[in-house]
């Protein structure tokens, strides 16, 4: 396993639909692996591939170091509420605005095996999977910031 080189703003890649992913294999463990560690090295809370250079609908997220969630070819099915918060992205660095989302989410995605799954969240892990599947449509935060935030408003958010 090994750390990637994040990508940063303005690289083409961010704003581009990415392509689905077709083939299941242990290459796709691999970067899956890689994803999680790079996530981890530069404290985030949420990877999509397009922030390593990779075009391919795949994305993880994991807010408080107990439960990763792989998130491959992820669909949003439902919302509902709303939220506004905080919000960074890695391939931002130092920056961050609020942000309103849905507060509640319903997500059909795959595994690293094929595997289709839904899953709910709400709140923070919500927003950390809305912030990742729109990477993978070429949206960024910036586009959703109501306003930007100084560092010293901030009070420990974690970065997407």
């Amino acid at each position: 396993m090994s750390v990637r080189k994040i990508v940063t703003y303005p690289a083409d890649i961010l704003e581009q639909v990415c392509k689905t992913v077709m083939v299941f294999d242990k290459k796709l463990g691999k970067l899956l692996d890689d994803m999680y560690d790079t996530m981890i090295e530069y404290d985030g809370v949420g990877l999509a591939a397009p922030q390593i250079g990779i075009d391919k609908q795949i994305a993880i997220v994991d807010i408080d170091d107990s439960t990763t969630y792989e998130l491959i070819n992820p669909v949003i099915l439902e919302t509902s509420g709303t939220q506004t918060g905080p919000e960074g992205c890695l391939s931002f660095p130092g920056l961050f605005g609020e942000v309103t989302r849905p507060y509640k989410i319903k997500v059909k995605a795959q595994n690293r095996k094929g595997k289709w799954f839904e899953m709910e969240a709400e709140d923070f892990l919500a927003r950390a999977i809305q912030h990742e599947v729109d990477h993978l449509h070429g949206v960024l935060f910036t586009t959703k910031v109501s306003r930007y935030l100084e560092e010293e408003e901030l009070e420990g958010s974690s970065k997407e």
